[in-house]
């Protein structure tokens, strides 16, 4: 026989009734540190629509984007390596899951709001084009030097997202998501609005540079595009040599470092591992993302989004047909320009959909 379960409710001094989502809210306020970001104080563009008995309003957003399109693509996009065939290579969602999961540990040490960071972090890369940031490089070259992965990732959650409704998330996770990244700038960034307003929101890009410095030079290791004896002495040293321990170093030295500073609160990694992370993202920029093995790889996906660009601007109808088929808003020309949408979509592509439908739209059809 079935069992009913009862969600149980409780009453504030005033007498009302609450709901679990209320409870926990309240107990927030005592185990979250005066930095933390509290969830009764989220804001939604649209506040109309109905809240959760039992989720806060960040545990909804990590839902919402858990449960979209765009995050079950980062499967079938690259990290670094492109297509790679190894099993163990990280793709876009493997990165995603680590940034996530090194966010909550951090936020957990430093008691902030661990739902908070974890939905900025697997929201961060929605973005993200097929083939890496070379796919990146490409819309840069041929649709607007303003383009980002941060800025697309906003705007797949905002615009692109539920066939063009967007998934309405709080402020707080759209804020983290768009300022989780600056290409090749500061790790912990101190320039006026290049800053999330919230601590989480920063967390997660220092997270995001703490995986994918440990992984990228994990997989660079794995795929012999580098060996042991080329990894900077400084970095062994003040880092550790192998991926566990440079990982567990690095959240450590944040963790220990960080604290109010003049009422506000500080990120700080420690002298010695700032500079020893500096030198590792130098290292991998040099000599693992600017590598032939890497790089020409790159300059062949280049071609594909170019081509697949410039083929969509000429033929709306196909491009019509993909954006229903990704479960995309159709183009309106009255809402976006032409250009605009053809971007939207190769941005929203994976790498072996990209190339398939570069093969299919371009290679010759033997007749059978």
């Amino acid at each position: 026989m079935a069992l009913k379960k009862k969600i149980h409710i409780k009453e504030d001094a005033f007498g009302k009734n609450l709901c679990i989502r209320e409870q926990f809210q309240i107990r927030e306020k005592s185990f979250l540190s005066k930095y933390g970001t509290l969830s009764a104080d989220a804001r939604r563009r649209n506040n109309d629509e109905n809240t959760c008995n039992i989720r806060t309003p960040f545990q909804l957003d990590r839902d919402s984007i858990v449960y979209s399109n765009s995050f079950r693509r980062l499967k079938h996009k690259t990290q670094v390596f492109l297509s790679p065939l190894g099993d163990h290579y990280r793709t876009r969602l493997t990165h995603t899951l680590e940034v996530a999961e090194i966010s909550r540990n951090i936020a957990r040490a430093m008691r902030l709001n661990e739902d908070l960071a974890e939905a900025i972090a697997l929201g961060h890369d929605l973005g993200h084009t097929p083939f890496g940031h070379g796919g990146e490089t490409a819309l840069i070259e041929i649709y607007s030097s303003h383009f980002s992965h941060s800025d697309q990732s906003l705007r797949v959650v905002d615009s692109l997202e539920n066939k063009g409704k967007g998934l309405n998330l709080t402020r707080e996770v759209r804020d983290g998501i768009l300022k989780h990244s600056k290409g090749f700038g500061n790790i912990i960034p101190t320039i006026p609005g290049e800053t999330a307003i919230t601590v989480e929101g920063r967390i997660v890009r220092v997270a995001d540079i703490i995986a994918y410095l440990n992984h990228d030079l994990d997989d660079a290791l794995r795929g012999k595009v580098i060996f042991p004896s080329d990894v900077p002495d400084i970095c062994v040293k003040k880092l550790g040599e192998t991926h566990s321990r440079r990982a567990s170093i690095m959240i450590e030295q944040l963790v220990y470092n960080s604290g109010p500073q003049n009422g506000k609160f500080i990120l700080n990694m420690g002298k010695d591992t700032f500079h020893a992370m500096t030198i590792l993202r130098k290292f991998l920029y040099d000599r693992v993302y600017r590598s032939p093995a890497v790089h020409n790889e790159f300059v062949k996906a280049k071609k594909v989004i170019i081509g697949l660009y410039t083929y969509f601007l000429d033929n709306p109808d196909a491009l019509q047909r993909e954006l229903e088929k990704m479960e995309m808003a159709p183009w309106d020309s009255n809402k976006n320009p032409l250009k605009r949408s053809v971007c939207d979509l190769i941005a929203s592509m994976t790498d072996r959909y990209a190339l398939d439908l570069y093969s299919r739209t371009f290679f010759p059809k033997p007749l059978v």
